[in-house]
């Protein structure tokens, strides 16, 4: 099976990976392009010459280390977003569209969202800290100079 693999050199070239400029090794990489494409554990071990087990955690780590890096780039553009609120636990839901809209217009930012749809993409990226039409935990809604909406938990400092 291990011969069905595909080049994974092809497969980073492709992608245009570069160790040089990623969170990732080589070796996570490798072995995240060929779990994305489906391929089991056993197999890519057999033909990185290595153990299952081995993969598995190298692949845990990886999707760690992506996972890390995506959040660094959501604090980056929170940073630089010209809009930030602070939503409350305890909050309605229905009352962060207005938020929004207010803290959009004091610095002249436009959202391209009516309620309803601004209120589905808080639900939808706040995860499980909204139930129904309570936060369940504090958020920081941030907005792009040109209208990207980001929702981000905020988090215990470390």
């Amino acid at each position: 099976m291990a011969d069905e693999l595909p080049d994974v050199d092809d497969i980073l070239d492709e992608t245009g990976f570069s160790a040089a400029e990623s969170v990732l090794t080589r070796r996570q990489a490798e072995v995240l392009a060929l779990r994305e494409r489906g391929f089991a554990q056993a197999a890519i071990a057999e033909r990185l010459g290595t153990s299952r087990a081995n993969i598995s955690s190298v692949e845990s780590t990886a999707r760690d280390n992506v996972a890390k890096a995506r959040e660094t780039v959501a604090f980056a553009d929170a940073l630089a977003a010209p809009v930030r609120i602070t939503v409350e636990a305890g909050s309605d839901l229905y009352d962060v569209p207005q938020q929004v809209y207010d803290a959009c217009d004091a610095v002249d930012v436009k959202v391209p969202y009516a309620a309803p749809d601004l209120m589905k993409v808080v639900n939808d990226d706040a995860g499980d800290a909204v139930d129904g039409r309570e936060i369940g935990d504090d958020l920081l809604i941030s907005v792009t100079t040109d209208g990207t909406v980001q929702v981000r938990r905020q988090k215990d400092t470390d």
